[in-house]
């Protein structure tokens, strides 16, 4: 038995970027930030932030990219994928990303109080799972 499976809390570092595969199917990318705090032997306060890349596809990309905005606060449960791509300059790259198949909308931007906007479409249903490898290669970003 094996599992992937990522649950996330934190808030955006940009607005999520939307495009739209050649086929037409929407996706959104953002980054998002978690912070984790403790203090260390001596006593001081000791933060560390950890980034992670978010791809979202279909209808909820589509919410993700109306409705978020850097500093909003979300909470994303989906699976890690890493891949490889060659940039512009022909160099083989490599990038880890969590597939967002439930974002929720939390708190206000930073973390303030106002009523967030309503849940992304689908956010209560089953996802429908992450592309195929085909879909792997129309990934406009």
């Amino acid at each position: 038995m094996s599992v992937n499976k990522v649950l996330l809390i934190g808030n955006l570092g940009r607005d999520p970027e939307m495009r739209y595969t050649p086929s037409g199917r929407p996706v959104a990318r953002f980054s998002l930030a978690t912070s984790e705090v403790w203090n260390d032997a001596e006593g001081n306060r000791q933060e560390r932030t950890e980034w992670h890349n978010i791809v979202v596809w279909g209808k909820q990309a589509e919410s993700c990219s109306q409705y978020l905005a850097k500093g909003r606060q979300v909470f994303v449960e989906g699976s890690i994928r890493s891949r490889s791509y060659d940039d512009k300059d022909g160099n083989r790259r490599y990038i880890t990303e969590v597939i967002g198949q439930r974002v929720q909308f939390l708190g206000g931007r930073g973390g303030e109080s106002d009523a967030p906007p309503p849940p992304a479409p689908g956010a209560d249903e089953p996802a429908a799972g992450p592309p195929s490898a085909a879909d792997d290669d129309d990934i406009p970003f």
